[in-house]
């Protein structure tokens, strides 16, 4: 049985904003819920119009509400909420305009920058007019090639304000991976940042630009900002068939005006990628209103956000929760963003930028909080972290000792909430509430409107067992479609595949007896070091280029808490597999995939398994080495070759 490890007090209970949502709902529908999580979370999947309707009166939307609530479909994605109602995404995070701080930057080597809401608001409307100015309309594709500044997030506004659609890419992808991406889209515009920063190197970006824009020929214009703390950049660089434009002078601009035009409710805002397990990465477009509303729930309700806080998650702006952390400002909070490694030479770095920020929100990966563990020291004794009511943990499932980490070691009064969904959804499926107890190893309850369950394989609803992470009721942050997808026709392949008319995540799961879920990790081959989910479709364009790798096959390793990549290949016989060329394919793979792409292990092998069509089975090699049972050995044309991942001596190490 897990531990119990905090309760919040009467006091806290009272003081939330889940308690205020919860008189809102009685006054409004005459109804009791007691201070009873479950009760609301029952309301809400049995009331879904009422629901999302009151999250949008609740949070004080700006916008015009119709009175339709559901436009309801038998299929489940087609269910359309508040249908013809009409808001701008960016006038809602924008809301706010006053001195008050609205975004702390804070680089690795502690260069520090704050821009206020007015100084915020003025630069999103100067990037929307100077859109508008080279011609960019609505719905035509916005993308940035930027680390995590403010310019990033000024950029990302003043696009969707005009209604525009955003995509974004982290600097730490390479060339092959920007491209991936952007060449589905077909963007007009590229921002970019002349150089960024990571564990005390600087990394120049301009270098790789020249390539992307011959291989996505859609690019017309580039603005180029300076890294924050750095420089004016004296002269920019010429490119063939594309402008450029240097941020300085589009910020320098007098003071503009912007009407905010109002769009529909499903109208685009951004493009999020797949991991690219089996092929390039799909293009998910996500829609303006079911984000808002569900980062708005998230926020206010599960994460108790109010005005004011100071709001921290470690990400990058090609990993969904920087969307997630944006929108933060949708509460009227602050956010601080945090650029480079966050262990730069301190492993508490974020720990004392916690304390000085007066940081209310925490958000790390699992990875980051068991890296804090393994150092075995006592951060209760130097920090008092006196603002911090909440520490929120994705990415990968929080291991029981890293539960139990973060109350011995860190703050014993805080909020510990571990929070688990997608990109699929750029918000969350289970995560925590402020009226139950956080138990270890546990995340705490379903995300309200969302009716979230665990099915067996014949898709019976399951507890106490591991299964599939399901809903099975519609939800408005549901993605709009897959890019260039005919007919739905990947879209219904990547959800609706395995239980007819019921969204499947991929997530393998257990709801325990106190409502509360466990996540195993995924349930198909995507790879997922240090809470990032990546695609082996990477690792395999890299790997097909070497002429002494005949095949090879990527997996996921769990181990200590993590998951590690480990690569198998069966080389020409005119090779071996020498020092020099284990980093020649490690270099590679760092150069043009990510860093975080290259193999902890390579190991030779003889033979790969596949199916009798000829396709890899990763999943039956990740179950061999792991000591799991394999299933449909028969489904094989070469089940013989097997034998060969059993108790791999590399592998225990």
């Amino acid at each position: 049985m897990n531990k119990k490890l905090w309760e919040p007090s009467k006091k806290i209970k009272r003081n939330s904003n889940l308690f205020k949502f919860e008189k809102f709902l009685s006054n409004k529908f005459k109804k009791k819920f007691n201070i009873n999580f479950e009760k609301i979370h029952n309301w809400s999947i049995k009331n879904p119009q009422n629901f999302w309707d009151s999250i949008w009166d609740y949070s004080k939307v700006k916008g015009k509400k119709n009175k339709n609530k559901i436009k309801r479909s038998s299929k489940f994605y087609k269910n359309i909420f508040l249908p013809n109602s009409k808001l701008n995404f960016s006038e809602n995070l924008l809301s706010k305009n006053t001195d008050d701080k609205a975004i702390t930057f804070i680089s690795e080597n502690g260069y520090r920058e704050i821009k206020n809401w007015k100084e915020l608001n003025q630069n999103v409307k100067k990037v929307a007019n100077y859109l508008k100015s080279l011609k960019v309309k609505s719905k035509d594709r916005i993308v940035a090639y930027m680390p995590n500044t403010s310019e990033t997030v000024e950029a990302f506004l003043g696009t969707v304000a005009i209604g525009a659609i955003w995509s974004s890419c982290s600097p730490d992808f390479g060339i092959n991976g920007v491209v991936e991406r952007f060449s589905q889209i077909k963007p007009k515009v590229l921002f970019v940042t002349h150089v960024y920063f990571y564990n005390g190197k600087k990394i120049n970006i301009l270098e790789r630009i020249p390539e992307i824009i011959k291989k996505i020929p859609s690019i017309k214009h580039v603005i180029i900002s300076k890294y924050p703390g750095q420089p004016e950049i004296k002269k920019l660089p010429i490119y063939k068939f594309v402008k450029v434009y240097n941020w300085e002078k589009i910020i320098k601009q007098s003071d503009p005006e912007l009407i905010f035009s109002k769009f529909d409710f499903e109208h685009e805002l951004a493009v999020v990628y797949s991991s690219g397990t089996t092929g390039i990465p799909k293009c998910i477009c996500h829609k303006t209103g079911g984000v808002l509303l569900q980062h708005l729930k998230e926020h206010q309700l599960h994460s108790d956000i109010k005005e004011n806080d100071n709001v921290f998650y470690f990400t990058t702006c090609g990993w969904m929760m920087w969307n997630w952390l944006i929108s933060v400002l949708a509460s009227k909070a602050s956010i601080v963003l945090f650029d480079g490694f966050p262990m730069f030479k301190k492993h508490d770095l974020l720990l004392r930028m916690v304390e000085k920020e007066k940081i209310s929100l925490f958000g790390v990966s699992a990875k980051y909080i068991d890296s804090l563990r393994k150092t075995k020291k006592n951060f209760k004794k130097k920090y008092k972290l006196s603002k911090l009511r909440t520490i929120c943990s994705t990415g990968s499932p929080l291991s029981e000792d890293s539960f139990n980490y973060v109350y011995k070691n860190i703050k014993k009064n805080v909020h510990l909430s571990s929070i688990s969904g997608g990109t699929d959804i750029v918000s969350c499926f289970v995560l925590g509430n402020l009226y139950q107890p956080v138990y270890s190893g546990e995340i705490q309850n379903k995300g309200l409107g969302m009716d979230i369950r665990v099915f067996n394989e014949k898709g019976k609803s399951i507890l106490n067992s591991k299964g599939e992470l399901v809903c099975v009721n519609p939800f408005p942050s549901m993605p709009l479609k897959f890019w260039n997808d005919k007919n739905d026709k990947k879209f219904k392949k990547a959800y609706f595949n395995r239980y007819k008319n019921i969204w499947h995540h991929g997530d393998f799961a257990k709801v325990t007896n106190k409502k509360g879920f466990i996540i195993f990790g995924r349930s198909d081959t995507t790879l997922n070091p240090g809470g990032v989910r990546l695609g082996t479709a990477e690792i395999y364009s890299e790997i097909e280029g070497f002429n002494e790798i005949k095949e090879a096959l990527v997996v996921g390793q769990s181990w200590d808490n993590d998951v590690r990549i480990i690569l198998f290949v069966i080389l020409d016989h005119k090779f071996a597999l020498t020092d020099y060329l284990l980093k020649k394919i490690k270099l590679q793979i760092k150069k043009n995939a990510s860093p975080r792409h290259v193999p902890h292990k390579i190991i030779e092998v003889n033979d790969i398994p596949r199916t009798k069509s000829g396709k890899i089975v990763e999943l039956a090699v990740k179950n061999m080495i792991e000591g799991n049972k394999i299933k449909n050995r028969e489904a094989l044309a070469n089940p013989e070759s097997l034998k060969e991942y059993i108790n791999i001596k590399e592998l225990q190490f």
